[in-house]
């Protein structure tokens, strides 16, 4: 019984450790965003999260630490969904690449990761550490997992091409202007349909660019044999 006990107390101190460190990394992200990630101090997170800054460190860290933490909470929803197949023919290939545009394009407009971007770009004088958070941990998530697709795409044989170059050719067709659009306040944050076709039209232009390989090995047809 004594021990049963001992270890009820135990999760539960974990779980409110948990809770604890997520009210902190929301009161950081929040005071970054309206003073500033240089003008933040980590009194001014710890009065937000109600905790000492004696507990602060303790479950987080640092600012800068608390920044990456609350940059990879956001990343994590831009890496390829464990349910996209992978693409053995062009079908699938255009399937998965325009399943991930709309992935990244849905998640990366949303407000909260635009007033990352913003913060980025305001601090990237007198705090460069936050542009170098957001692209070595966020924007990196993104590249990687389109690297990934491309990777399987020319190991099937679908594309030539490096798979970094390809990766960022796809993104530049995805993305056109609107993210500085959005970061200017000129554009409001596309809706799910006009989402889906950003998607697909960068799908269908990178697959015009990127012809089947004269070498590839088609698939064979069933219906033949």
């Amino acid at each position: 019984m004594m021990m049963n006990t001992a270890s009820q107390s135990k999760d539960q101190e974990g779980r409110n450790e948990t809770e604890v460190r997520a009210r902190i990394l929301d009161s950081a992200f929040a005071a970054f965003m309206k003073t500033g990630y240089a003008a933040t101090s980590t009194l001014e997170i710890a009065t937000r999260a109600r905790v000492s800054k004696r507990e602060l460190y303790a479950l987080v860290g640092n600012k800068k630490e608390m920044l990456i933490a609350c940059i990879s909470s956001r990343a994590t929803r831009l890496q390829v969904p464990a349910d996209l197949p992978v693409p053995h023919d062009r079908e699938t290939l255009a399937h998965v690449l325009t399943s991930l545009g709309a992935l990244l394009v849905r998640e990366i407009t949303d407000p909260t990761v635009v007033a990352v971007f913003r913060l980025a770009i305001a601090e990237a004088v007198h705090a460069p550490e936050v542009a170098q958070a957001l692209d070595s941990t966020g924007r990196e998530t993104s590249r990687a997992a389109l690297r990934q697709i491309m990777a399987h795409a020319q190991a099937f044989g679908l594309l030539s091409g490096r798979p970094a170059e390809l990766a960022e050719q796809f993104g530049g067709l995805l993305w056109g202007n609107l993210m500085v659009s959005l970061l200017l306040g000129v554009a409001e944050r596309p809706n799910s349909r006009e989402v889906a076709a950003r998607a697909r039209g960068a799908t269908t232009a990178f697959l015009q660019l990127h012809p089947l390989p004269l070498n590839a090995t088609m698939p064979r047809d069933s219906s033949s044999s």
